[in-house]
Order: C-alpha cells, then structure tokens, then sequence
C-alpha cells in the first residue's frame, strides 16, 4: 500500500477515535448525571438500573471498537496495515474504506462467517435435527 493511501486510513482512523472518545464522554457524563439525581421511587429506581446498564454495554461496545482502531494504527505504523491476518493478502482498499479496522480480506471473512453460521446453526439442531425453540427441543 502506497504512502498517500495510508496516511489516508491513518487520518480516517484518528477522526473515528476521536468520535468514540468524544461519545464515550458524553456516555460518562449522562451516567453520572443520573446517578447524581438520587433515588426515587421504585419506577425511577428501575428506570435508572435500565439506563445505567444500557450505558455500560453502550460503552463497552465503544471501548471494544476504540481498541480495535488503536490496533489498526499500530499496524499503521509497523508496516503491517492493510494484510489479511488469515492469509496474508492484501485487503482491498474499497474494503478498508468502508471498515478501515478490517483485520481479514473479504474472501477470509466470508469464509469465517460461514463457519461461525454453521457452528450456530448445529447449536440450534437437537441430536434428531430438529430446531430448537426458544432453548426447548421442537416436539416437546
């Protein structure tokens, strides 16, 4: 990958960083201006359990996605952005594009995806092949 087109991901990686960084913030500051509200009654007592654990999983995903940026700006600067990990070839740049923290090409990660659906989709059968519903067997 030339160097124009990296300095390109590296500058597209640091805007989207700094927008989780910007919204994990704000995610900090709704949460604890709700906890600074104090206890109500047992529906604002719930509500804000909701809210506040709605936060949480709001910034993990956040956090994950942060360490997934950083790591694609480390590969930027090891040389190393832009190569399929399963592989070994280069990622296409439309693909990086559109998600500039892809780890696989898209043939890798079509073959990964399909792997994951069928180890799903064999979760979902009984030993008989029948679809599980709802965690109980079908039939039962």
């Amino acid at each position: 990958m030339n160097k124009k087109l990296l300095e390109k991901f590296k500058k597209l990686l640091q805007k989207e960083r700094e927008g989780v960084l910007y919204h994990l913030n704000e995610l900090k500051g709704s949460s604890e201006q709700q906890l600074e509200q104090g206890p109500g009654d047992e529906v604002d007592i719930a509500s804000s359990e909701i809210t506040q654990t709605s936060l949480q999983k709001l910034g993990s995903r956040e956090q994950k996605h942060l360490s997934k940026i950083d790591y694609a700006l480390q590969k930027i600067e090891s040389g190393e952005y832009g190569t399929c990990e399963m592989c070994g070839e280069d990622i296409a740049p439309a693909r990086l594009e559109a998600r500039p923290i892809a780890l696989y090409c898209i043939d890798c990660k079509t073959q990964q995806e399909q792997r994951e659906r069928q180890y799903i989709d064999e979760d979902e059968r009984d030993e008989d092949g029948w679809e599980s519903i709802d965690g109980d067997e079908a039939g039962e």
